[in-house]
């Protein structure tokens, strides 16, 4: 069996999310082909080694490769794993990417309100959460 491709290692879950995880993981992976993480071409674990590595069920892996496929970020191709579509050979501008990153963060400022943190704490904290990630 060949190695599982490095995008499995991209790929998290949040089971405190109230997103559905397919939903999770089709948004997680339009954030990966916008920046530029994932490209044309790069291959996606299988449903079953994608399951297996999250701890999920295959079904719910099947659902989120399939509407991807529908949506043309995905491309089935016979005898090897799903793969990023043709069409995607680049990262999007800035602006698409923070188009993409404003719903979180809608949520995240809502959080802040209803928990009545003040705004400069919730970008303080953003901002150490950042600098973890690099």
């Amino acid at each position: 069996m060949p190695p599982i491709p490095p995008a499995a290692a991209l790929l998290r879950i949040s089971t405190g999310s109230p997103d559905p995880i397919y939903q999770q993981l089709i948004h997680q992976v339009h954030r990966l082909v916008a920046g530029g993480q994932l490209a044309a071409g790069d291959e996606l674990p299988s449903v079953r080694e994608l399951a297996l590595t999250l701890a999920i069920n295959p079904m719910t892996v099947s659902k989120a490769y399939s509407q991807l496929q529908q949506q043309g970020v995905l491309e089935r191709r016979r005898g090897v794993r799903m793969a990023i579509a043709a069409q995607h050979t680049s990262p999007q501008l800035k602006a698409e990417r923070l188009a993409l990153l404003q719903p979180t963060l809608e949520r995240a400022a809502a959080e802040a309100a209803q928990l009545e943190i003040d705004p400069a704490s919730a970008v303080a904290l953003f901002q150490k959460i950042l600098k973890g990630k690099k």
